[in-house]
């Protein structure tokens, strides 16, 4: 049974920081590393991930830069920035404050 989309949403930012905290990666990559750790439960949609991408580039928390690959077609990698990882603690500790929260109120 996949992972109801419903209950990720909002956190797709903190997800690609997630990984992005482990090196720097291209969307690909990500994407298939979400899916194994899932176990094939869940994928980021290809629009959803690079809308994520340049909103996180364009607040300063993700730079981006272009893979020197002599394979096929070039790659354009991401690595999280100081102001990333500031903003993937602060992701992380309001994930772990709603999770209480909502366990509370389930069980």
């Amino acid at each position: 049974m996949s992972i109801a989309a419903d209950l990720i949403r909002g956190h797709t930012d903190t997800i690609i920081l997630a990984q992005l905290m482990h090196g720097d990666s291209y969307g690909y990559s990500i994407n298939r590393k979400i899916q194994e750790i899932t176990q094939g439960q869940y994928e980021l949609k290809e629009a959803t991930l690079y809308t994520a991408f340049r909103r996180l580039e364009q607040s300063g928390f993700i730079l981006s830069y272009w893979g020197d690959e002599n394979t096929g077609a070039r790659r354009r990698y991401y690595s999280i920035t100081k102001a990333g990882r500031a903003y993937y603690a602060s992701l992380l500790d309001a994930w772990e404050r709603s999770e209480r929260i909502i366990e509370q109120l389930i069980r």
